[in-house]
């Protein structure tokens, strides 16, 4: 059967309307990004949850470390990809921090992302050197409005929830403190251990274990609720101090105009890691949980990362500290 120049030019017309074909979500492995290195409580997380992911969506789910300048690398990387699902991005409250605290950033942090659902949400704790004079948290707020000078709190560098987590009990206790960043959790809390800095407000995924074993002294939890873990060590609310509440949330990210569908295969994969056995043992050895399925969707997400924006940024600019 033989079409006409008109019934072919028609055809052609359509196709060029159409557009090119869209390949089906996903079209080979996924590259899940991870702001920070190999064995870090966000790594940990996400190569928990891309495990299941792998399954769910039939084509392997690869985890890249692309680190640096507290997590911006990794999100810029994202915000300049093919919004095709191929490259999804595993965060801390990080994302929205940086949005602040970095004067420059490559990307427009209000507009460079769509949403694929919270993953879970990790304690903070506010730990000391063992030999710490005080021995109790009213001492230590004490203790620190006589030597606010002498004492040193460390964090894991410019951007880090343990940067962020200082600054915010120093704003809420009015006591400015000298603050040591260190490249990494891992050597902040070797030399905390070790005495050569006072205090640090580090995550249950890696201060646990130091708190158990008696090298460090836990003063508070920064949550509402004492965490199960560590049934012993009481809230900072407990204690007099309000407000102090600090959790590592995580969420996952696309780069924004990813069409809806793909953001929905990449949702419901999430939930099934999320409900996942293994997974929830897991979380649970670090000291958290999976979030609900509530949670886990890509608008709950963008809601919690927009309230984040609005709740961290009067509190870095009140600390004056910022990164390059």
């Amino acid at each position: 059967m033989r079409f006409g120049k008109a019934a072919a030019a028609a055809v052609f017309g359509l196709a060029l309307a159409m557009g090119p074909a869209r390949a089906e979500f996903p079209s080979g492995p996924v590259t899940l990004l991870v702001p920070f290195a190999a064995g870090g409580p966000t790594d940990v997380v996400a190569r928990l949850v891309a495990k299941v992911m792998e399954r769910e969506l039939g084509k392997p789910v690869l985890v890249e470390n692309a680190t640096g300048a507290g997590g911006t690398l990794a999100s810029g990387r994202l915000a300049r990809s093919t919004p095709d699902g191929q490259t999804v991005l595993l965060h801390h409250m990080g994302i929205t921090t940086s949005a602040t605290l970095y004067r420059k950033l490559a990307y427009d942090p209000k507009t460079a992302f769509d949403f694929v659902g919270q993953v879970t949400t990790v304690p903070m704790l506010l730990v000391s050197r063992p030999d710490f004079p005080p021995a109790d948290f009213k001492a230590l707020l004490a203790y620190l409005k006589d030597n606010k000078d002498k004492v040193t709190l460390a964090n894991a560098g410019p951007g880090a929830v343990s940067h962020v987590c200082g600054m915010y009990f120093m704003q809420l206790t009015g006591i400015k403190l000298t603050t040591v960043p260190y490249k990494g959790t891992g050597p902040a809390m070797t030399d905390t251990m070790g005495g050569q800095v006072d205090l640090l407000c580090d995550q249950t995924t890696g201060a646990t274990g130091p708190v158990k074993n008696h090298k460090v002294k836990a003063y508070a939890t920064a949550t509402r609720e004492r965490i199960a873990v560590l049934p012993d060590v009481p809230t900072a609310a407990e204690q007099g101090l309000n407000g102090f509440e600090v959790g590592v949330w995580h969420g996952m990210y696309v780069p924004a105009g990813t069409p809806k569908p793909t953001i929905d295969k990449l949702s419901a994969a999430l939930k099934a890691a999320l409900h996942d056995p293994e997974v929830k043992q897991r979380f649970a050895d670090l000291g958290t949980a999976p979030v609900t399925d509530e949670e886990a969707t890509p608008e709950n997400l963008k809601a919690k990362y927009f309230s984040e924006l609005d709740r961290w940024a009067p509190i870095i600019k009140a600390a004056g500290e910022f990164a390059d």
